[in-house]
Order: structure tokens, then sequence, then C-alpha cells
């Protein structure tokens, strides 16, 4: 082991949050393993879809329906939907068995896994969503890395951008650091929204502060606004 990856606290790697081996989508499993910490996930998704990484995409043998928006490079994966009504901006692959319908947005970079159903008022940009999520209402998920079987209630945000120095502006210029044991981590992003584990379930109208950690089946009562870090298997309250 590499004295970098010695350095590396557990806590920020992917497989704190994702239990790899559940992982069922062969592309979805080589991106996650090409980062060591979760902060690396969206350069990946990046990489992945401009064709940096290497890694091969599906074949593009999904259904797009009649009355479906979609613009850019959108790679729909045998056995995957686009439902008429819904908008889809590449950069994108949607895996097989995921549902994009009616009334739902994806864009900019990001990663549908398997099976994950995306539903009318929800917005997915710049995140992966490993497989299995639910999004069935109106919410919004960006700069995310969602693990197997989450699902996000109604008025979900994830939030990934800091306003506490002065007038917002685009693009982000100030770094996002995630907090451990009262410390602060780089995560090297201008914009970084949350991690959230494998089974996790976000009660409706919850808002998460930039780079919230979510250990993987955590238990999160309903609050206003949530943020830090949520070790695996703990009740946040």
């Amino acid at each position: 082991m590499s004295a970098e990856l010695a350095r590396i606290d557990y806590r920020t790697t992917p497989e704190y949050y994702i239990d790899t081996e559940q992982v069922t989508d062969p592309v979805v499993t080589c991106l996650l393993s090409s980062c060591p910490t979760v902060f690396g996930v969206k350069k990946a998704i990046a990489d992945l879809l401009t064709g940096r990484s290497g890694i091969k995409l599906p074949e593009a043998a999904g259904v797009i329906e009649p009355g479906a928006v979609v613009r850019g490079e959108v790679t729909v994966a045998a056995g995957a939907v686009i439902a008429e009504g819904a908008v889809v901006t590449g950069p994108v692959l949607v895996c097989s068995g995921a549902v994009i319908d009616a009334g739902a947005r994806v864009r900019d970079h990001s990663v549908i896994g398997p099976d994950c159903r995306i539903g009318w008022g929800a917005e997915v940009t710049r995140s992966l969503l490993t497989g299995g999520v639910f999004m069935k209402h109106t919410s919004f998920v960006g700069d995310s890395v969602l693990g197997l079987g989450v699902n996000i209630g109604a008025f979900v945000s994830t939030t990934g951008l800091r306003v506490t120095s002065g007038p917002v502006v685009e693009p982000a210029t100030e770094e996002i650091c995630a907090h451990l044991d009262g410390c602060r981590i780089a995560t090297g992003q201008t914009k970084f929204g949350a991690v959230i584990g494998d089974g996790v379930i976000v009660p409706a109208g919850t808002v998460l502060q930039p780079a919230t950690l979510i250990g993987a089946h955590t238990t999160l009562y309903p609050r206003t606004q949530i943020g830090g870090f949520f070790p695996a298997g703990s009740q946040g309250r």
C-alpha cells in the first residue's frame, strides 16, 4: 500500500458507503473501483462519459419513448427507459433496468445505475446513483453519490455550495470541505452535495448541507436540515 493510500480515512472511501460486491453493473463497479475516495467520483464520471477513462460504455439498446426530450450524448442501456415527458441532457449514462419517468430531469455528467426510478419533478445532476435508488417525487440531487437502495423523499434537496462568504458566483471558486472528528477534509470540489450510503431513507422535506456524509443503513429522523458525518448504522436525530 502506498503512503498516500495509507493516509486515506476509510470513512471517505466508496466501500464505507456502498457494498461494492452487491453492485451489479460492471460500468458502475469499474467507476467506483477507480476512486480511492468518494470525492473523486465526480471527476471519474466526467472521464467515463467523455471516453477518457478507458471504460467501455454499454450498447445504447434501451428505449427512448416518443415525447422524451434527449439532448447531447446519452447512453440508454438495454432494459432502461426514458419515458415520454422526461428531459435528459447529456453526457448521461442510464443503466439497465433504470426508468426516468415523465416530468423527471437528468443532466450534466450523471450515471443512473441499474433499477433506479426517477419520477415526476425529480432532478439529478453531476451525480452517481449506484443502483435501486428511488426518487419518485419532487426532489433535487446534485454533485452527490447515492448508494444501493437509497430512497429520497418528497422535497428533499442536496446543497453543494456554501453561501457564507459573500455573493454567489458562477462558476464557484471556494473549495467545499467535509468534517470528520472535528477536522476539515478537503474534497477538491467547489460544489459537493452529499454521499448517502446503502439503504438510507431521507425523510421528506430534508435539506442536506454541503458535504454531508451518511454511512450505510443510517436511520434519519425527520428534520429540516442535516449536515456533517453520520457513521454507518447510526441514528440521526
